[in-house]
């Protein structure tokens, strides 16, 4: 059973200035919650000047609180999002949200998760219980409880297939050596048709997306942390060379890996 939340920055550009900015944190949810919710995230500022904060979005779900004292609390539910996502934050406030492990969110929807990706929808016209009060107040303990009762209280059915994709999904994210659908099938001595079944069912996207963007995510969280050879980076994620390496890069974040590069504060 995990001890403590993933300490990584995958997915968030320039994450130095993020924790510059805001205050950010990440929480195991409940135990019974484990198979399904990586963990809560928690984000509160107090911004002289408005402030964008990008990010390359997992292959997950999240469901996503935001508000602020002066007003009423939002809830939405956001698919798997395959486009950069950008938000401009301002004023003082703060969100609460639970990003589902991919496939995880399938014992909750219990239809195909592929039916959600790309969207954003409030809550409340999804059929999913909403809270009756507001998840973001309080101490993070109480946020967390919450999210915990809110989860909880959806039900989740256990299968046993969600639980073999959440592990094919985890190996993909973990494993640097996974770089095509058809070696990753076979290792598992599964049909390619039947894995990209799978994945839409319970990830919505299929593995071939799933495997490019944790690779991309490790090519700019690596950015982040010095400088890199472009050329042998291409070739340890699987690229063909670089100049696919630095398409793609560009074509997820909107900036070439040297301009992200010189971006970072």
């Amino acid at each position: 059973m995990r001890q403590r939340p993933r300490g990584d920055d995958r997915g968030i550009l320039d994450p130095g200035r993020l924790r510059r900015q805001v205050r950010f944190r990440r929480r195991l949810p409940a135990p019974a919650l484990l198979p399904y919710v990586e963990h809560y995230w928690l984000i509160d500022w107090t911004l002289p000047e408005p402030y964008e904060q990008r990010l390359v979005p997992h292959p997950a779900v999240n469901v996503v609180f935001h508000g602020n004292d002066d007003g009423p609390e939002t809830a939405e539910l956001a698919g798997v999002d395959t486009r950069l996502f950008s938000i401009t934050l301002h004023g003082t406030g703060r969100a609460s949200g639970a990003q589902f492990r991919p496939g995880g969110f399938r014992p909750f929807w219990r239809r195909p998760v592929a039916e959600l990706t790309g969207l954003r929808q409030p809550l409340a016209g999804l059929g999913l219980p909403v809270p009756a009060g507001r998840i973001g107040a309080g101490t993070d303990d109480d946020r967390c409880r919450r999210l915990d009762a809110l989860l909880t209280g959806w039900s989740p059915e256990p299968d046993p297939v969600t639980a073999e994709v959440v592990a094919l999904v985890e190996e993909i994210r973990v494993d640097r050596g996974v770089l095509r659908v058809d070696d990753f099938a076979r290792r598992h001595d599964l049909n390619t048709r039947r894995l990209q079944r799978l994945f839409l069912d319970h990830v919505g996207i299929g593995p071939k997306w799933v495997i490019r963007r944790y690779r991309l995510q490790e090519a700019i969280e690596r950015a982040a942390v010095g400088p890199l050879d472009w050329a042998t980076l291409a070739a340890d994620l699987g690229y063909a060379d670089q100049a696919h390496l630095v398409r793609d890069f560009t074509a997820v974040t909107g900036v070439s890996p040297a301009a992200y590069a010189r971006s970072l504060g």
